[in-house]
């Protein structure tokens, strides 16, 4: 046998996947990791902006000042204040700006998922030109300033001028440029640009694309452009820090985490238990009461008590009712094969014992007994044919295919009632149509008038009557002969009972009948009554557009 896992086992994968779906999803798409590094864009976006605005505001202090002490004749050191065309034009797309406010808001859009990690930065490189003096005096009165702040924030600070010369810094590379930087290049055409790059110089080898919860291997960097209050930018600001390792956040959060990993552990195991009641063990019931039923225990199969939902439910009703059809079908059979042996079984018995009779003694007998003796083989093997042809009758009816016309109810009841023992009479409205061949209808009328014939003799007199009730033609055959016995109403369908065996009868006939009639989705019932015998025959009615077959025609 195949091996095929449990549904048990199923449902608790399903579970399991379930539960690791939202910890995947972060894995995958690295959400936590990504806040994290949100976070610490954010942290550099503000103190970068809060720096630019503290050097511009020194730069053109100092600027302004130098171009006084000019104007006053005193000669300052160095060159004086900056010109009115310092710096670079903006050249970068304007940001969005709230219209009511003159706000520009700069959100963090870093993402580990769809950002790339870019290489180590490339070291400083000599500048070719030194910075404007204005530039170098704002940046030593904003040096003290950058490294008290990285004490506290831990980022590394650099201020470039116009043409990406450091200007102040939190590390040794005053004068030098780092305008080969891709942050600082952009930055100086006023655009504000967010990075990750990996941690290392540039001369260290590439170390592989893992979490940064694995001792924290890339770095944010943030560049700001400083722009004066002429519109032009003046110079850069560049921060650069490694953003909070996972594991230490996760370790803040080790309480909350251990809850909801164990509400989340209650949470599946509840889950489990849940589709193992409403789904496993109903299904584990039908399994048992299928192969009760393979066993042969009759009734084995009901419907379940505790379904668990409702397409089991209907699941379990529609089996039990397949079984039931199928237990019915069974005895019916075992039934059938019974009384069909018995019914061949006596004339067959008569037969052989008249071929006995004729073979042992056919020469020393007289022409009366010989006579006698072919009389029962003809009477006998006239009732095997006739059986035999009823039982091909039943066997059709048993597996008629569902009516493709339909009969008009009226002219059929007035075709057969040239059969009845008496001139019958008939009631029926005009243009009522039932769902069945007229051939067929005729077949089951006549079936029942040859029953009246049969039992009732030919005095009794016959009422045919037709009438429509929801949606079906109701049909009734009434006589006025002596009826049947209470004990005799129960059998009266069942195949091979008949009162009239002498007289030829097989006890198909009513059997016959009522298998055509639920063929056609209608039936065959015998009613109560005072007198007479009462049977009512129920078939759908056609709809509208059916094609009508004629009883006289048939077409």
């Amino acid at each position: 046998m195949t091996w095929r896992p449990r549904l048990a086992t199923v449902l608790v994968l399903i579970t399991l996947v379930i539960g690791l779906l939202p910890l995947g999803g972060i894995a995958v798409l690295r959400i936590y990791e990504s806040a994290l590094v949100r976070q610490t864009e954010s942290e550099l976006i503000a103190q970068g902006a809060l720096i630019a605005a503290s050097y511009r505001v020194q730069f053109e202090r100092l600027s302004q000042a130098r171009q006084n002490d000019s104007s006053n004749g005193r000669r300052a050191a160095g060159r004086g204040g900056a010109p009115a065309d310092y710096g670079n034009p903006v050249t970068s797309a304007p940001r969005p700006q709230d219209p009511d406010t003159r706000l520009q808001p700069r959100a963090a859009v870093l993402d580990l998922a769809t950002d790339p990690v870019l290489p180590p930065p490339d070291d400083a490189r000599p500048a070719p030109l030194a910075a404007h003096p204005a530039a170098l005096a704002a940046g030593r009165e904003l040096t003290a300033i950058l490294i008290e702040t990285q004490k506290i924030t831990l980022a590394g600070i650099r201020v470039t001028d116009p043409t990406g010369v450091v200007v102040a810094t939190t590390r040794e590379e005053l004068g030098d440029s780092i305008v080969h930087r891709e942050e600082v290049r952009r930055a100086l055409t006023g655009e504000f640009v967010s990075a990750m790059r990996w941690r290392g110089s540039a001369g260290e080898p590439r170390p592989p694309l893992d979490s940064i919860s694995r001792g924290a291997r890339i770095r944010v960097f943030v560049a700001v452009p400083i722009v004066s209050s002429g519109g032009r930018v003046i110079g850069s600001v560049l921060l650069a820090r490694t953003p909070w390792n996972i594991s230490q956040a996760l370790y803040g959060k080790r309480r909350e985490l251990a809850l909801g990993g164990v509400l989340l552990v209650c949470a599946l195991v509840g889950i489990a238990l849940l589709t193992s009641l409403t789904i496993g063990r109903p299904v584990r019931a039908l399994r048992d009461q299928a192969r009760r039923a393979a066993r042969g225990e009759r009734g084995a199969v009901t419907p379940l008590a505790h379904a668990g939902t409702r397409e089991i439910a209907e699941l379990s009703e529609t089996v039990a009712e397949m079984a039931a059809a199928l237990e019915s079908r069974a005895t019916y059979i075992r039934d059938f094969a019974a009384h069909v042996s018995h019914e061949f079984k006596t004339p067959l018995t008569a037969m052989q014992g008249a071929v006995e009779m004729l073979r042992e003694h056919g020469a020393t007998m007289s022409d009366d007994e010989r006579s006698r003796f072919l009389d029962i083989l003809d009477r006998d093997s006239k009732r095997l044919a006739q059986l035999v042809r009823r039982l091909l009758e039943l066997a059709r009816a048993d597996v008629m295919p569902a009516a493709q016309g339909a009969a008009d109810v009226g002219a059929v009841l007035q075709a057969v009632a040239t059969r009845a023992p008496r001139a019958a009479d008939v009631v029926a409205p005009p243009a009522l149509h039932a769902a069945i061949e007229p051939d067929t209808l005729e077949s089951v009328l006549g079936s029942l008038l040859d029953n009246v014939r049969a039992h009732a003799g030919d005095s009794a007199r016959v009422r045919l009557g037709a009438a429509a009730a929801a949606g079906d033609v109701i049909i009734d055959v009434q006589d006025d002969g002596a009826g049947i016995s209470a004990a005799n109403r129960a059998h009266v369908f069942e195949p091979f009972f008949t009162t009239a065996r002498e007289a030829g009868g097989t006890g198909l006939g009513l059997s016959i009948a009522r298998a055509l009639t639920r063929a056609h989705g209608g039936d065959l019932e015998l009613l109560p009554s005072e007198r007479g015998a009462h049977f009512r025959l129920r078939v759908p009615k056609a709809e509208k557009g059916t094609e009508l077959f004629s009883p006289q025609t048939g077409t």
